[in-house]
Order: C-alpha cells, then structure tokens, then sequence
C-alpha cells in the first residue's frame, strides 16, 4: 500500500468544500488516515485570491502514477483545465503528490518527492500536522525541519488558519 502525503489548494468557487469533495473521493478507493487544518495562503504568481491549503496522508492501493490520475482526474472534474491555465494561476483544485514514504521517482509526468516542497510554506505547514517526522528522502530531512528552515524566509505566507472538518477518517478500504 502506497501511502503519501497530498497537498490540497484552491482559490476560487468554494474551496473547502471542493477539498472536502477531493478528500471523499479519494477515501472511498483507498484510506484518509489524516488531514491537516485548513490554511488560508498568499498566493504565488499572478495576481489572485488567497488560496486555502491543507494535506493529508493517503494509503492507496495501486501505484503513484495511478494515485497522481485520479487526482488529475478529481480537478478536472472541479473544472480545472491544466492546458488552459496560466501558471501558478487560480483554480478551484490543485492537488499534488508531496512525499511518499520510502519512494523516490523522476520521470516526465511525477517527480517524487515534489520538486518544490521545501520551498512552499502553503505546502509545508499543512504536511507537518499530518506527517512531521516523515523524511524528505533526498534532503535528509523531516518536513518538521523544513518548516522550520522555511519560516524565515517566508514569514508572511500564511494569512490564517482554522479547523477543517473532514468526518471520513480512517476510511475503510
């Protein structure tokens, strides 16, 4: 079983309950073992509304590539068209493969862990609450350490945070 911690964003629409949608999706294939708060984050790129970010860790049955097209698939289905968007433009879901226990994989399509994470305190902050000791394995580090590393660079990210309530923890699979 593949277990992996998956960052949620979005900015337009309603984007906690397009999260919560993305979430139920996925529990009823595999297992939501948990999930972060919800944190309202500057965004990054061209001029838009803050986003709302969480993470949570998945178990799921099948491989990464298949975990990475359903999620694909999930913001399609909010509306999200990836051919159409101007990069790190709004969108009503984004949802990202962040880290992978034990799993390190580089190809055209995913890159394992994500490529970005230690720089993104949207990322970062929710992926501590649900797997703080989890290890970057080609940094060396836990996503406790880099947080910590990324507060100072980034110490205005977040706007805000608060609970979010997601009632399909510990799915059955």
């Amino acid at each position: 079983m593949l277990r992996v911690v998956l960052g949620l964003g979005g900015n337009l629409g309603d984007p906690a309950t397009t999260l919560r949608g993305a979430l139920a999706a996925l529990a009823a294939e595999g297992r939501v073992a948990r999930v972060s708060r919800l944190w309202r984050t500057r965004a990054i790129g061209p001029p838009q509304p803050a986003y709302l970010n969480a993470a949570a860790v998945v178990s799921w049955p099948r491989g990464p590539r298949e975990l990475l097209a359903r999620c694909r698939a999930l913001e399609a289905a909010a509306g999200r068209e990836r051919s159409r968007e101007e990069r790190w433009g709004p969108r009503a879901l984004d949802l990202d493969l962040l880290l992978a226990e034990g799993l390190v994989c580089r190809g055209p399509l995913l890159e394992l862990p994500h490529p970005r994470l230690h720089e993104r305190r949207f990322a970062l902050d929710p992926a501590a609450e649900v797997a703080p000791g989890w290890v970057h394995p080609l940094l060396g580090l836990t996503v406790r350490e880099l947080l910590t590393r990324q507060r100072a660079r980034e110490p205005d990210a977040i706007l805000e945070v608060r609970n979010f309530e997601f009632s399909i923890l510990n799915s059955q699979f």
